[in-house]
């Protein structure tokens, strides 16, 4: 006779813990509710002693409580998100470091910045899928978005559409970079250190061109009309594309390269030097962005300095937009490119 093994009975799974709310706090910390959302919500219109404080924030982190974002969007009448959509390209260094700086500013000032992934919507269509979330701003760091998306966001409920982009947009703040000023300075450098057959670096990755096209009109206007050629260099960001650019280097017959930014600078030099071309002897290299690792290479890397906002200079735009919707927008250009000559040029 075949045993079968006694099977126990399934278990129910537990049931989930309720979640704490603000009377839960409440009646911990022996207060009211509203001495609560004023304590947690850092309310300075109240005055509130120190030990009651301390008891509140005690009761909600045993409790593990927080407050809830769309509760109190609903009393202030509009939310605390700062919608930052993501560039459609990799982020480099210091693009990376102002969106750090402007998130801590805005942290600061109590709002919350949040980051938008990609999802192949541009331009309008994008800003309806931004409009969704209800930001209270919203922060566009590229060209695309029109007035009717401003006025999207505008219906949702955002209070400030700011754009940082070579051209203002109907109804937002505008942080106009020139791009073309970069190229511009570049050639304008190049030029006065004799240089007479200059590349310009165009990347090859999608989107890029809405940064490079700008610095390749920039430097061909530079050089119009003098005896310089410019001559477009198409490169991807991979060694194998930079290989392939350095073996054709001497047929090119070219004395200088503005090699877009640093980062493309620095991969562009490598191959360079591996094809026995000498910097600057043969060929003089600038990139863009002043970046750390620029001035630790060996010859040390000429470059245009770029200004971009602060990001507290920017917060405050984004507090001052929010608190007076109805003001007329700001436009601040930036006009900043310069060129920090070192030892590749």
């Amino acid at each position: 006779m075949v045993q079968i093994p006694n099977t126990p009975a399934p278990t129910k799974p537990p049931a989930p813990r309720p979640v704490p709310t603000s009377a839960d706090v409440a009646r911990l910390a022996g207060v009211s509710r509203a001495t609560v959302s004023y304590v947690l919500n850092n309310t300075s219109a109240v005055r509130i002693s120190e030990p009651t404080r301390r008891r509140v924030h005690e009761a909600a982190r045993e409790l593990g409580y927080v407050p809830h974002a769309a509760a109190r969007s609903l009393r202030a009448g509009h939310s605390r998100v700062v919608l930052m959509p993501t560039l459609p390209v990799p982020a480099g260094p210091l693009y990376s470091q102002f969106v750090h700086d402007f998130q801590g500013a805005l942290s600061r000032l109590d709002y919350t910045v949040v980051q938008y992934g990609t999802s192949g919507l541009r331009g309008d269509d994008a800003a309806r899928a931004w409009a969704e979330l209800r930001p209270v701003a919203v922060l566009v760091p590229t060209p695309g978005i029109g007035p009717e998306g401003v006025a999207v966001l505008k219906r949702s409920g955002a209070r400030a559409v700011v754009t940082l982009s070579p051209v203002p947009v109907e109804g937002a703040h505008a942080l106009l970079l020139d791009h073309a000023r970069v190229g511009q300075s570049a050639a304008e450098h190049l030029h006065a250190r004799g240089r007479r057959r200059i590349g310009v670096v165009v990347p090859e990755e999608p989107g890029m061109e809405i940064f490079s096209g700008p610095r390749l009109t920039g430097a061909r206007e530079a050089l119009r009309g003098t005896d310089a050629t410019v001559v477009e260099l198409r490169l991807a960001y991979t060694q194998k594309s930079a290989a392939a650019l350095a073996a054709r280097w001497a047929d090119l017959g070219l004395d200088a390269v503005f090699a877009y930014n640093d980062e493309y600078a620095m991969l562009l030099m490598r191959a360079l030097t591996d094809a026995g071309v000498r910097i600057p002897e043969d060929t003089a290299v600038i990139g863009a962005d002043d970046l750390m690792l620029g001035r630790l290479l060996r010859p040390t890397l000429s470059t245009v300095r770029i200004a971009l906002p602060s990001g507290s200079e920017l917060a405050a735009l984004v507090d001052r937009a929010v608190r007076n919707p109805g003001a007329e927008p700001e436009s601040h250009p930036l006009s900043g490119a310069t060129v920090v000559h070192r030892e590749s040029s």
